[in-house]
Order: C-alpha cells, then sequence, then structure tokens
C-alpha cells in the first residue's frame, strides 16, 4: 500500500495511466491493492470498476474522482489534481478542455514536473508566435514592433509583436548575435510524434481557422487549398497518412533554409475520417 501512494499523479496528464501505475506498482510491492480491495476503498459495487475505468470502458463522475482518489491514498492538492485530471480527460469539447487545462496549469507541482511542457505551450499559446520566430529570416526582417504587426496576415498590434518577440527570447528560440541582431537559435522547431499535446491540438486549431479565413482574403494565386475525398482500405489509409508524413519531412528538407527568404506561409496537411468502421446496423 505505501509503495502504491508514491506514485506521483503529477507526473501524469492521463488519470487512467496514473490509476495504471498505481496499480501495477502496488502488485510489484506484493501491496493488497487488488480490484477488489481498491473497490471497497472506494465504496463500489462491482470488484472490476477499476480495470474497466483503467481500460478506458469506464469514464468517471465528478464525486467519482474524488471517490477513486481517495482510494487510490491522495489527499490535499493531489487529489484535487486528480479531480481536475479527470475534468480535462474527458471533456467534450476545446472549450471545456482548455478551462481544464488552465485549472492544471494552477498547480505548482504540476508546472515544477512539466517544465518543457510549460515552455511548449508558451510557444503555441498564440498563433503568431511561430509567425514571428520565421519572420526573423526574412531577408528584409526589420526589429521594429510596427514593421512586424503589420506585415503579418492578419495583423497584430506592436504590442503584441514587442510581447511576441519577449516570448521567444525568453524561451531561447529566438537570441541575439553578438551585432544584436536577432537570429534563430534552430533552423526547425518540432513536435514529438505521438498523442498531440493539448497546447500543439489548440495551436493546430487556430492554423484551420486561419485557413478558412485565407478563403476569403487572401488571392486564389497567392494560396492552394484544395480537397479529395476518397474510399480507401485500412491498408490503405495508414500507407496515405505515412505517404503525407514522408512528404512533410521533404518540405522540411527543401524548404526548411533560405538566405532568400520573403514570406512566411504555413502549410497544413490534414488526413481524418469521415465515416466510421463500425457497423450501423
Amino acid at each position: 500500500m505505501a509503495r502504491a501512494r508514491r506514485v506521483d499523479v503529477f507526473a501524469h496528464r492521463d488519470y487512467r495511466r496514473f490509476l495504471r501505475a498505481y496499480y501495477e506498482a502496488g502488485r510489484e510491492q506484493g501491496q493488497a491493492v487488488s480490484l477488489r480491495a481498491f473497490g471497497k476503498r472506494a465504496g463500489l459495487r462491482s470488484p472490476n470498476y477499476l480495470k474497466l475505468v483503467m481500460d478506458g470502458a469506464r469514464n468517471l463522475t465528478s464525486a467519482m474522482a474524488v471517490r477513486f482518489a481517495e482510494a487510490a491514498g491522495l489527499s490535499g492538492e493531489a487529489a484535487a489534481y486528480f479531480c481536475e485530471l479527470v475534468a480535462f480527460n474527458q471533456a467534450k469539447s476545446a472549450v471545456d478542455r482548455e478551462r481544464a487545462y488552465e485549472r492544471l496549469q494552477r498547480f505548482a507541482r504540476y508546472r515544477q514536473v512539466h517544465k518543457l511542457d510549460a515552455a511548449q505551450s508558451a510557444y503555441h499559446s498564440l498563433w503568431y508566435l511561430p509567425v514571428v520566430r520565421e519572420l526573423v529570416a526574412h531577408r528584409d526582417f526589420r526589429d521594429d514592433p510596427k514593421w512586424i504587426g503589420k506585415t503579418l496576415r492578419p495583423a497584430i498590434s506592436p504590442r503584441q509583436a514587442q510581447r511576441a518577440i519577449d516570448t521567444l527570447l525568453e524561451l531561447s528560440l529566438l537570441v541575439r548575435d553578438e551585432q544584436d541582431k536577432l537570429v534563430q537559435r534552430e533552423a526547425l522547431v518540432t513536435t514529438p510524434d505521438g498523442p498531440l499535446p493539448h497546447h500543439v491540438a489548440s495551436f493546430h486549431r487556430a492554423m484551420l481557422q486561419r485557413a478558412a479565413e485565407a478563403l476569403d482574403s487572401v488571392p486564389r494565386e497567392q494560396r492552394e487549398i484544395a480537397s479529395l475525398t476518397l474510399c480507401v482500405s485500412a491498408e490503405q489509409a495508414s500507407e496515405l497518412k505515412a505517404r503525407l508524413s514522408r512528404f512533410r519531412e521533404e518540405l522540411l528538407q527543401l524548404y526548411g533554409t533560405t538566405a532568400d527568404a520573403t514570406r512566411v506561409v504555413q502549410v497544413n496537411l490534414q488526413l481524418f475520417p469521415l465515416t466510421t468502421t463500425e457497423d450501423p446496423s
């Protein structure tokens, strides 16, 4: 029991994974963390309920989250964090997920454990931060908030432009060279493969909105927005996804750096299902 309680809930951003880690840690130590024992502590009628939750077959209500936190030996801020994590993981809309994420960030222990996450969140918090970072590579770049603000599309205020520069410098994504000129510290900034962090997903939503606005605000000859609707097999869908991934890497290699850059562009690659794989009958 004691070992299971030492599993750091703040190290997790998925409450189901925390429960799994808690359960497995107790079993490895030979502690009484059986499904039945946990269910009894949580006041559950079904001894198998914990497994159903860990496997994603059942969700937790806010009241049940409190009971699960207590059964896992959590108290104080740890228990409060677990309950907020449940709300974050089970949020049904982007707005609810955003609010839940903001509540998670209020926990000092979470900020301490996920320092890189905080930096990435700051970078993706505003759509124009990555744009300003790329704009620094512009052939005729001016270190002037007014020029930066008017150059972006849609335009931002000089105050927003200065905030972007300050944030990028703070994150060391931009640095000043020996001549006090703003330069990119690294040529590319990429996100890891796997499930998208919340802030990266929010950034993609913002860029999809920019793409929708470009249909009306950008002349056709300056944009390329098209689509394909296909009926493919599961194997072909996986192959198509892999091809898009390789194509993205090719674009990075071909156009990642150039000494004669005069425009920042956004390239969105999208592939998503429009039908279910389950039999609707």
